[in-house]
């Protein structure tokens, strides 16, 4: 019964994508879905892209490991970034009319750094699109009692998200995203009831959870922790906004206004509603307490079958479909955003600059290409990491947090910032990392927030040389 369920969900998946397709007729359709999505399509697409694997399986458990304060990045982080991108960049990325946001920094510095951003933006990809495969591989692992390993669960996974994603793009992702936001909504909300309800009602949870300390919010410690605890919540919040996959959901939005209010209002639903899994967790650990050893297992990745052995094991069928409908909708509805998103980037800006003469036809058939090479490459990186889904979020942001964010606010709020200072920024940036990050990764400072201040410094060294030279730099870029 919940095998069948499970399967008869992914055939509607995948044919709600493939009817999206239909709305395909140009690359513009494809990768941003003809900038025509409503408010009600483009809040669930902020939220649904969002809302994924880490937030269902590993946030949950963070918060039952290390209280509030452990999951400061997400949702933390990420629903700030989402704010932050409503009130300050939203307007700039709409009203630029471009495809991609490497588009933006050839616009803004020329070729050289359209190039490397893309590369860089495309990579850190790989770490996020994999989390949601390794939780989709999970789900049928532990649906099949360990029948399909977790390898092989991850290799259907990227089949499955593929399949209903290679033909229709930012439609189908559109399209899915707003009936899986309705499956996630009402499904975990009626599961945290009847969860809640076995563990004594919600005013015993809070309580449980406030007792074992887990509302402890602000760091305890010295200097040390204090900037660990920083530079994660900085990571997703500002690290996160240079990624094609806000900058896809903005531009795709029917208007100005939409763009605006669906970015604010994807933010808040997802932070209201990502507690919702943590609150079933802590329930689920009161009504079984024996699941907690898996907080401290030897592989990382183990505590994140805590909440769907409970469910297994303790919650009748109906509660069972509906938790695992949800669960699946949450991570399909990333994965296929997470797969997109880089394949618009290389297709754009790093292959299309090769072959000017392109045609549309032409370019859209290399997007399914380099889509499905991006699913594969995604597949290998799954396959051979033994992070936590959350871990490999976190990582996925530092690179763009170094390389690309400060080009790209000053790019936006800066008129002196220039090509020769944002390519020093994006350089200074990695250099500054990488050499902390294998010199000193305990140090005091953590290593992604030298690497910003590095940044940050090159892009104020790059643009305030002597003006002749920072002019010959901008004409040899237009050239």
């Amino acid at each position: 019964m919940l095998i069948a369920s499970v399967v008869l969900y992914l055939l509607v998946t995948i044919a709600i994508g493939l009817w999206a397709a239909r709305r395909v007729h140009n690359s513009k359709d494809y990768v941003v879905a003809g900038r025509s999505l409503p408010l009600y399509m483009n809040t669930a697409t902020v939220f649904a892209t969002w809302f994924g694997a880490e937030s269902v399986l590993s946030v949950s458990v963070e918060f039952s490991k290390s209280g509030l304060g452990g999951i400061i990045a997400d949702p933390f982080g990420s629903s700030m970034c989402l704010v932050i991108v409503a009130l300050f960049f939203a307007r700039a990325f709409y009203r630029m009319d471009l495809l991609t946001i490497g588009d933006f920094y050839r616009k803004r510095y020329g070729k050289t750094m359209e190039l490397g951003t893309s590369v860089v933006i495309a990579i850190s990809y790989l770490g996020w699109t994999a989390a949601q495969l390794t939780a989709l591989g999970l789900v049928f692992s532990t649906l099949t009692g360990g029948a399909i390993s977790l390898s092989n669960g991850i290799v259907i996974s990227g089949i499955v998200v593929l399949a209903y994603t290679i033909w229709g793009g930012m439609w189908s992702v559109a399209m899915t995203d707003l009936f899986q936001s309705v499956m996630i909504i009402v499904g975990l909300a009626l599961v945290a009831w009847v969860v809640g309800d076995r563990a004594g009602g919600a005013g015993k949870v809070i309580a449980a959870a406030a007792d074992t300390g887990k509302f402890q919010f602000w760091p305890t410690g010295g200097a040390k922790e204090w900037f660990a605890f920083a530079t994660a919540f900085l990571t997703l919040a500002i690290g996160s906004i240079p990624q094609q996959d806000i900058f896809q959901r903005v531009t795709s939005a029917r208007n100005e206004r939409v763009a605006i209010a669906g970015s604010l209002l994807g933010g808040v639903v997802y932070f209201c509603f990502v507690f919702v899994p943590i609150y079933i967790v802590v329930a689920g650990l009161l009504v079984d307490p024996g699941l907690g050893a898996l907080l401290s297992a030897q592989d990382a990745r183990e505590m994140q079958r805590i909440l769907p052995n409970f469910i297994l094991e303790h919650t009748p069928m109906w509660i069972k479909v509906l938790f695992f409908g949800a669960l699946l909708s949450a991570i399909l509805s990333t994965a296929s955003g997470a797969i997109i998103a880089p394949t618009s980037l290389c297709t754009e800006n790093i292959i299309r600059p090769l072959y000017p003469q392109m045609g549309d036809r032409q370019f859209l058939l290399t997007l399914r290409v380099v889509l499905v090479f991006f699913t594969v490459a995604a597949l290998i990186f799954a396959l051979n990491s033994k992070q936590t889904m959350y871990d490999m979020v976190q990582n996925a942001y530092t690179v763009t947090l170094v390389a690309a964010l400060v080009p790209l606010a000053a790019g936006i709020f800066w008129k002196r910032a220039n090509n020769a200072g944002a390519i020093l920024s994006s350089l200074a940036g990695l250099a500054g990392w990488l050499v902390a990050a294998f010199a000193a990764p305990d140090a005091i400072v953590p290593p992604p927030l030298v690497g910003l201040g590095c940044s940050l410094a090159g892009m104020l060294a790059g643009s305030l040389v002597p003006r002749p030279l920072a002019q010959a730099h901008h004409h040899g870029a237009r050239r």
